[in-house]
């Protein structure tokens, strides 16, 4: 039986990335795999793809929340790639398409997600750069989402315009955004939460960083710091996988081995002592 990751449009999504992110052809380009895409310039490659490697989608759910998205539009966010989904698959046997409302809404959710990192922390030029790039307005410089939005969207200026009006109405909050966050992941591997990090001041901020790349044995002066970051907190959750074959009965005799091994081991024992 296929694993399920949340649910079916994720991942699919992280399925088709995954599968297609060295050759970047159609598959890389269409709707759900551009929405990972813009979800790792939002947070990073690491928090969207280790918890889906873990399968653990707690931490995932939490990664989305971290610069303040909330619950309810999370939940609302998920739910609404399943509608997209499901109306996308209907439309491959149609010669006339139904409208896919989702295809904007989720884009706008998206850019939600983007304001609130702007908002509450910091955005690089080229994360800014890079996320536009990947929305489906007819700016794109790639052809596919380019046609792709004529054909799916009423309005093909709609996500361009709630675009440039959220980003002009919200302006980020300037002590927060000198801020250095590293990945939240980090943090909780440390034992702290977003929450606890957050209301750190600038100066505690900097004093918690070290204090991060001082447990992951990191040097804070090498120049690819934020990759040996990334590498180490990925190399630290692929060791808290279960010990599993990944083959249920495979694991049963691996068990029932330990367990008579346990037993030699405990009449030996008996023998030696009487």
């Amino acid at each position: 039986m296929k694993n399920i990751f949340i649910n079916e449009a994720i991942t699919q999504a992280l399925e088709d990335y995954l599968k297609s992110k060295e050759e970047k052809g159609i598959l890389f380009n269409s709707f759900l795999v551009v929405c990972i895409r813009l979800l790792i310039v939002i947070y990073s490659e690491s928090d969207i793809l280790n918890p889906y490697n873990i399968n653990n989608p707690d931490i995932w759910r939490e990664n989305i929340k971290k610069f303040g998205y909330s619950d309810e539009e999370l939940t609302k966010f998920i739910t609404n790639l399943t509608e997209f989904q499901k109306i996308d698959a209907a439309n491959q046997n149609l010669s006339i398409k139904k409208d896919n409302p989702y295809f904007v809404t989720i884009q706008k959710q998206i850019i939600d997600m983007f304001i609130m990192k702007k908002v509450n922390f910091h955005l690089l030029e080229q994360e800014i750069t890079d996320f536009y790039n990947l929305l489906y307005t007819p700016d794109c410089s790639e052809p596919l989402r380019v046609s792709y939005n004529y054909l799916t969207a009423k309005d093909i200026n709609e996500v361009k315009n709630y675009y440039e009006q959220e980003m002009a109405s919200h302006e980020k909050i300037e002590e927060e955004a000198t801020k250095n966050y590293l990945n939240n992941r980090a943090y909780e591997i440390m034992g702290y939460t977003m929450e606890s990090i957050r209301a750190l001041s600038e100066e505690e901020l900097e004093k918690m960083n070290h204090q991060v790349y001082d447990f992951f044995k990191i040097r804070e002066n090498a120049i690819n710091k934020e990759y040996l970051l990334e590498k180490a907190i990925e190399d630290h959750d692929q060791v808290k996988e279960p010990m599993t074959s990944g083959n249920g009965y495979v694991d049963i005799l691996l068990v029932m081995g330990v367990i008579a091994t346990i037993v030699m081991v405990g009449v030996i024992l008996k023998f030696l002592v009487f």
